[in-house]
């Protein structure tokens, strides 16, 4: 991806209103399935918690579940986590069915079918076990080429 493809990602990304409520506590409510509004066949929803003081979770879909119409379709999906410099910090985990990490896979050019699913970040800098800054973060659900972005907040 060109730096300039993510100044205009990380500028359409800024206009968009984050509500902000920083407290002590994180939520601890379950993470609530993406309504499905976009007609492109994907959608990501908000990570919970959000802020996190670390790990989070990621609820997308890809294809129109639950009809599934082509269930036998494939999707090429990746996750990324970007910091407001345009600089990937991770690469989410694809979570098992109930979140457990078992077994968990990289998104990063993934094959998936028609469904619901959770990816999960634990809040580091891939490569390292240095926990991401304070800060806000954007995170990138690219499914066969087309993308969705959304706004995290870490906050320790």
């Amino acid at each position: 991806m060109s730096w300039r493809r993510l100044a205009r990602l990380l500028a359409v990304c800024l206009t968009v209103a984050l509500p902000l409520e920083l407290s002590a506590q994180a939520s601890a409510a379950p993470v609530q399935p993406p309504v499905k509004l976009r007609p492109d066949g994907f959608d990501l929803g908000q990570s919970s918690p959000n802020p996190t003081a670390g790990e989070t979770r990621f609820p997308f879909f890809v294809g129109d579940p639950p009809v599934c119409r082509d269930a036998r379709r494939q999707y090429r999906v990746t996750l990324r986590i970007y910091n407001l410099l345009a600089q990937e910090v991770a690469v989410a985990q694809l979570t098992g069915l109930n979140g457990e990490l078992e077994g968990a896979r990289r998104l990063n050019g993934v094959m998936l079918t028609c469904r619901q699913y959770q990816a999960y970040w634990d809040g580091r800098v891939d490569g390292t076990q240095r926990d991401a800054p304070d800060g806000i973060y954007l995170y990138r659900l690219e499914v066969n080429g087309r993308a969705v972005v959304k706004k995290l907040v870490v906050h320790r």
